[in-house]
């Protein structure tokens, strides 16, 4: 054998340990260059001057200040300290152009001109509220914060966009909304989760708040409806005369729904029509105008039709059953106190954030 046979062999196993041992021989020279490095501080110790003294000598004093010495307090308190001041100190950089959205933006919801420190404050405010949150490792997703700007535009009855340019007339930026929403939605999670048992609100809370009411108003009960849809299907993409002619077929099936056991196999007979399963419905959760057109509706009867994307919708009203444990009186203190409570504790944390923090305010051009 040749002795270039011979070493292919060795290199062949010389690349399998160095491939199967990578992780251990990194290791290794991690460690013999750290005790390169500290046998060149043993050795050169005393070299340089009173300052530069042996590694030995170095960890000999060390463990005598941490034993007897003011090392240990002294590194507490001053880790204490550091943690305070991470927590809680806010610098606060407010530009003009900063200043002038929220203003604007505040004037359009309260229409007033605030004053300038008000809305300073308020800015100051949104930032402690946000770095309060973060120093409990809690943020806001930007889907949320999203889906809060686009709720906006759905209780005006118009889209994203055209709130945008109605925003937009009035001089003010989605973002400077936004940013509006993404303290409030931090501060509001925050302040639940922080405070959620005194948050809570029992049945003798309510019980003593409707005490404080009218007797006719406290008599009020709530109703637990029992709906099955019914939806007369359009074709996409059909003319008016299509959707008109749908309307009418709806219109007529109401008319013929006297009771849900023969109106329900009625409907399902029918061509496109859809009967989807039953929902129950507190009258507590529901708007008023919905709530007040249950209440018109005898049993056994349908709603009004309602044009919607797939066709026309209706309800079928098929049990109603009181209920005094929720009613919509109950619903409305229980949210009364609620938002009284919330408002206390909220106010009360961010006051004693405000004591704590220490803010440096920075006004930029």
């Amino acid at each position: 054998m040749t002795t270039a046979g011979r070493t292919q062999p060795f290199e062949g196993r010389l690349a399998r340990f160095r491939a199967v041992n990578a992780w251990w021989i990194r290791l290794a020279c991690y460690a013999l260059s750290i005790l390169l490095l500290l046998g060149v501080w043993q050795a050169l110790g005393h070299s340089f001057g009173v300052l530069f003294v042996p590694f030995t000598t170095t960890m000999s004093r060390l463990w005598d200040m941490l034993q007897s010495g003011p090392l240990l307090p002294g590194l507490a308190v001053s880790a204490k300290l550091y943690g305070v001041t991470l927590a809680i100190n806010i610098v606060v950089g407010v530009t003009v152009g900063l200043l002038l959205a929220r203003s604007k933006l505040i004037a359009a919801s309260t229409h007033k001109t605030p004053a300038r420190q008000d809305v300073i404050q308020e800015l100051i405010d949104d930032r402690i509220k946000i770095a309060k949150a973060k120093s409990y490792n809690f943020e806001v997703p930007d889907s949320e914060v999203d889906q809060a700007f686009a709720n906006m535009a759905k209780t005006q009855h118009i889209s994203t966009e055209q709130f945008i340019q109605a925003i937009g007339h009035s001089g003010i930026s989605p973002n400077t909304i936004k940013a509006r929403i993404r303290a409030e939605l931090t501060w509001n999670q925050l302040v639940r989760g922080k405070f959620s048992a005194s948050l809570e609100i029992g049945e003798a809370d309510v019980a003593r708040a409707l005490r404080d009411r009218s007797e006719s108003q406290a008599d009020v009960a709530g109703y637990t409806y029992t709906l099955y849809p019914v939806m007369v299907l359009i074709p996409p993409g059909s003319n008016p005369a299509t959707m008109d002619a749908k309307r009418r077929e709806a219109e007529n099936l109401r008319s013929r729904f006297v009771s849900c056991n023969e109106g329900l196999a009625f409907a399902r007979a029918l061509r496109d029509v859809a009967v989807r399963e039953p929902v129950s419905r507190s009258s507590a959760d529901l708007a008023p105008q919905l709530r007040d057109m249950l209440g018109s509706i005898e049993i056994g009867h349908l709603t009004a039709p309602e044009l919607t994307a797939q066709g026309v919708q209706m309800f079928a009203l098929c049990d109603k059953k009181e209920s005094k444990t929720d009613s919509p009186l109950k619903r409305e203190v229980r949210q009364q106190l609620f938002a009284k409570k919330f408002d206390a504790e909220s106010k009360r944390f961010l006051d004693e954030i405000r004591k704590q923090a220490m803010i440096e305010y920075k006004e930029n051009k």
